[in-house]
């Protein structure tokens, strides 16, 4: 009898990535689900209410901004220094004393402008001011 040739076949290292994957897999999944509790403090606190209500029953005022630097009062136009005294007679003759103003500017108008017209509106007695702002994706009316 023959005896049988034997060849050493070469070893082919491999490393086996399936565990390791399914390993980093549950770590991400505990990870996603703890982090939203490690991020909160266990402080004990009361959050505030948000007041949300129509606009539409208040007394306001509103200060137009265009970016050319005109200035408007409700429908009338103004001049940019006299902004003070006209907002201050709208303020006095208003039928309630907690008038809401609000300040309208174009997004091209100057930082600076816009500063300074708030600064106008708070001198003038405004208790109350807001800026107004569109949703994105909203068209201008």
């Amino acid at each position: 009898m023959k005896p049988l040739i034997t060849e050493k076949m070469p070893t082919i290292a491999r490393i086996n990535v399936t565990p390791i994957i399914d390993v980093a897999l549950v770590l991400v999944i505990i990870l996603l689900i703890t982090a939203p509790m490690i991020a909160a403090s266990n402080m004990e606190i009361d959050l505030p209410e948000a007041k949300t209500r129509s606009i539409e029953d208040e007394v306001r005022v509103s200060v137009t901004v265009g970016k050319d630097g005109l200035v408007a009062v409700d429908d009338d136009l103004v001049e940019r220094h006299a902004l003070g005294s006209v907002l201050r007679g709208r303020l006095d003759t208003a039928t309630s004393g907690n008038v809401l103003v609000v300040v309208r500017a174009d997004a091209g108008a100057s930082y600076t402008l816009v500063h300074d017209i708030l600064n106008d509106v708070r001198s003038a007695g405004a208790g109350r001011i807001a800026i107004a702002t569109r949703q994105r994706g909203k068209v201008n009316r």
